[in-house]
């Protein structure tokens, strides 16, 4: 009985540290301290990430928060497809007001297209979340995929060991929100082609 409980608390602790709010900060940390853009102030790069890090992390999360506790919900009960529509729309609402106010303070467009993918993937998670429960959560990870894939031929890097680190991370978050009983089996897979498909696409059309 402990060790069911120690694998159901560990799922969930995946499932918060690995939270799909977080990627597009984890994506601009990397490309502030890792990249070329490590050249910019830093006073600069911390309003970019405080800015990004209040409208999709932040807000949202607030937000979704104070929704879940007005319906008098658990988080599972959150977690059915009927119900996620509202939490999508907020989610997608702050999105919009981040990469409005990215543009609005001259951002360079590239920084802001981390932001734009997280939001795409978002919207089409929402749009299929109308038929179908898909997972956001391996949506999130599989868009990290994607970016990479686009970075390394960007800056011109090996990508095979980062990707076999994020492609192993999915499969170890996928089964954390099997283990939850949030997803099944389908709908994390597709929720991680979902994401690395739209974040490839969305990186090469911007």
């Amino acid at each position: 009985m402990n060790r069911v409980r120690n694998i159901v608390f560990g799922s969930r602790v995946l499932s918060m540290l690995f939270t799909p709010f977080y990627l597009p900060l984890l994506g601009l940390i990397v490309l502030f301290f890792l990249s070329y853009l490590n050249q910019l102030p830093l006073a600069y790069r911390l309003q970019v990430l405080i800015i990004v890090y209040f409208f999709t992390i932040l807000l949202p999360t607030y937000l979704i928060h104070f929704y879940r506790k007005y319906q008098g919900w658990t988080l599972i009960e959150l977690g059915r497809k009927e119900r996620r529509m509202v939490p999508y729309v907020i989610s997608i609402l702050c999105y919009v007001t981040c990469v409005w106010l990215m543009e609005l303070m001259h951002i360079p467009h590239f920084i802001g297209s981390i932001v734009v993918t997280a939001l795409v993937i978002q919207m089409i998670c929402a749009v299929i979340n109308i038929w179908w429960k898909i997972s956001t959560h391996t949506a999130g990870i599989g868009g990290v995929a994607g970016a990479l894939l686009v970075f390394a031929e960007y800056f011109q890097f090996n990508p095979v060991w980062w990707l076999t680190l994020v492609i192993i991370l999915a499969g170890v978050l996928g089964t954390a929100r099997m283990i939850l009983r949030q997803h099944t089996l389908p709908q994390v897979v597709v929720g991680f082609w979902v994401g690395l498909v739209c974040a490839v696409l969305t990186f090469i059309l911007l």
